[in-house]
């Protein structure tokens, strides 16, 4: 039974090249001072093309934290320490441009009416993941916003995954984790939830198919996918935890009902396979 839906952000709920193309372009040509050439340097480290303001499929910055691309580029920057180019990195990232893959309000309306707890687990940093959705009015339609500052680590480790799980008491198993990347997918399957992949993304059809359960075009079409799978929430015309936003528990309203509580994390990505049953006892709703 489908009784959750987490999404990825970027190159899920937002276009990825229509969103971030323009920034990258506009944050590198900044720090190399106009000067193009060094700005292609710093470019080619992100496999990113500075002129086209595009990512390759294989840039390490699609489904990497802001950590691992401020590492990059940090070398070339030795006016730079990595803190304040991470902080820098990060209140300009909130600041993007954005280009969502359809109106979000009326979309997450419709799986919120029928039941469907809803959250974001995103490599981006939470405060960033909060101005992005809130730019387009869509914060408070989740019930868990989580980036990978939060205290349950990166994609492709499960803890954000399993991080969600915990918070709204759902098991994993009924969770559905949709996203444009392989680490989306690999993080919700460590996790034991099902995968669907997105196009919205650089990653192509054949990039995501093994690793999940279905390919969809956009977000657009998952409430007919949900609808169409027997056991889903949706389909069954079931409330989980009361179907109006008002009537969800305490714990949930307001701002503290989308903050969860910094913790250790014990699901590093390095660690999660080989240690993946031993990770799971930190959930108890696992099962």
């Amino acid at each position: 039974m489908i009784k959750g839906v987490l999404f990825d952000k970027d190159g899920t709920l937002f276009d990825f090249d229509k969103t971030w193309g323009g920034w990258a372009q506009a944050f590198l040509l900044d720090l190399a001072k106009g000067d193009e050439a060094f700005a292609s340097r710093m470019a080619a480290a992100l496999r990113f093309d500075l002129k086209a303001a595009k990512f390759h499929p294989d840039s390490p910055v699609i489904a990497g934290t802001p950590e691992e691309g401020v590492r990059l580029i940090l070398p070339m920057l030795p006016d730079w320490e990595f803190d304040a180019l991470l902080a820098h990195s990060n209140a300009t990232a909130a600041r993007a441009p954005l280009a969502p893959v359809l109106p979000l309000v009326p979309f997450l309306q419709g799986l919120a009416a029928s039941g469907l707890v809803l959250g974001v687990a995103t490599n981006d940093a939470e405060n960033s993941a909060r101005a992005h959705l809130s730019a387009v009015e869509a914060e408070p339609l989740f019930d868990v916003i989580l980036g990978s500052d939060s205290g349950y680590g990166g994609k492709p480790a499960p803890g954000m995954c399993l991080g969600f799980a915990q918070l709204t008491g759902l098991a994993p198993r009924d969770i559905v984790m949709v996203g444009d990347s392989l680490h989306d997918l690999h993080s919700g399957a460590a996790a034991g939830m099902r995968g669907v992949g997105v196009l919205t993304g650089p990653a192509r059809r054949g990039d995501l198919e093994d690793h999940a359960e279905v390919v969809l075009e956009s977000i657009a079409e998952l409430p007919n996918w949900i609808e169409n799978h027997a056991g889903s929430a949706a389909a069954g015309g079931l409330a989980i935890r009361g179907a109006r936003r008002g009537s969800r528990p305490s714990r949930w309203r307001g701002s503290s009902r989308s903050t969860p509580t910094p913790r250790p994390n014990p699901w590093t990505p390095m660690a999660c396979r080989p240690f993946i049953k031993a990770a799971c006892k930190f959930c108890p709703s696992w099962g």
